[in-house]
């Protein structure tokens, strides 16, 4: 039974969606650190192990300026760290409904990117406000857990498709945006609230950085270019099979102008009528979720999208 879950994981972890990818890591990372902290727990008499709480204290991000330097790579352990199974259980859900379809509008390649610098900037954020806003116990503050990084993508998904529909239990069919707006209001209720401040913080980092991330997109600056052109390379150096891989991953730039509606592009289209290029059907049909929801979407169109997706 084992190995037929390891091995279902390896697959799904080799050719699945990034949010599949994602969940894996951090679900892994949460099953060895709770391993880990069992077997010292038992070793040690049946009392907390300081050889665990110092681990954390080396993944998780700090509001002590020269840990951060000295110990540069806490900026990205921290967004793969957790240690409560309702925590992870709960950032896992979120990312897997939300991520899904932001995957699906933004494209699965950008993913990685929202999570990591939407992480990023949550840890940035929770440092700052750690050490200029008096909250909580006083000395060093700690932070661990995906959230920021989730709440990037949660709310990209809500900035480019705001009237998306999902159905929640017990209540049916609420549109995307009031989804996210409750969650940005549990989030400054619970600063204000004092609860967990630090990592509330950090949420609206991530957030923002969603925000952001889609409004400059939807003006044709795509800010995750040059992170995914080193994730090619990266991938191109470790590649077994280069050749191979060059041809189904070439790494060369198209640049695309955003297209113009003329005369001489409607007569194109024939006996057929206008010949719609690629980004203004993208473009119509994105508009039509927006003003009936994805649900009114044709066959057509639905595969249509999900095929620009993986562009």
């Amino acid at each position: 039974m084992l190995s037929s879950i390891y091995n279902d994981l390896k697959a799904e972890f080799s050719y699945g969606n990034k949010v599949n990818q994602l969940v894996i890591i951090n679900v892994a990372v949460f099953v060895f650190a709770t391993i880990l902290n069992f077997i010292l727990f038992l070793s040690n008499g049946g009392k907390p192990s300081t050889i665990f709480e110092g681990l954390i204290k080396y993944l998780a991000m700090s509001s002590d300026g020269m840990f951060v330097i000295t110990h540069p790579w806490i900026l990205v352990t921290n967004m793969f760290l957790h240690l409560e199974f309702f925590h992870i259980l709960w950032n896992m859900l979120i990312f897997i409904w939300f991520g899904r379809v932001t995957g699906d509008f933004l494209g699965n390649h950008r993913i990685v990117f929202l999570y990591f610098c939407g992480g990023l900037l949550g840890a940035i954020i929770f440092f700052l406000t750690a050490n200029l806003l008096p909250y909580g116990a006083n000395g060093t503050k700690m932070a661990l857990g995906a959230s920021a990084g989730i709440m990037s993508i949660v709310v990209a998904a809500g900035t480019i498709a705001p009237d998306y529909n999902f159905r929640l239990l017990f209540i049916g069919d609420v549109k995307l945006k009031f989804i996210v707006l409750a969650l940005l209001i549990i989030d400054l209720i619970s600063i204000t609230s004092n609860t967990n401040t630090g990592g509330h913080f950090s949420h609206l980092g991530g957030a923002f950085f969603g925000f952001i991330f889609v409004r400059l997109l939807q003006e044709g600056h795509d800010l995750s270019l040059p992170f995914n052109r080193m994730a090619e390379y990266i991938q191109y150096l470790f590649s077994s099979n280069k050749a191979s891989h060059r041809r189904n991953n070439p790494l060369k730039v198209i640049h695309r102008k955003r297209p113009t509606t003329s005369k001489s592009t409607a007569d194109k289209g024939g006996k057929g009528g206008n010949s719609l290029d690629h980004q203004t059907q993208l473009d119509q049909i994105l508009d039509k979720i927006k003003q009936k929801g994805y649900d009114s979407l044709s066959d057509e169109e639905k595969e249509f999208l999900f095929q620009a997706s993986k562009k």
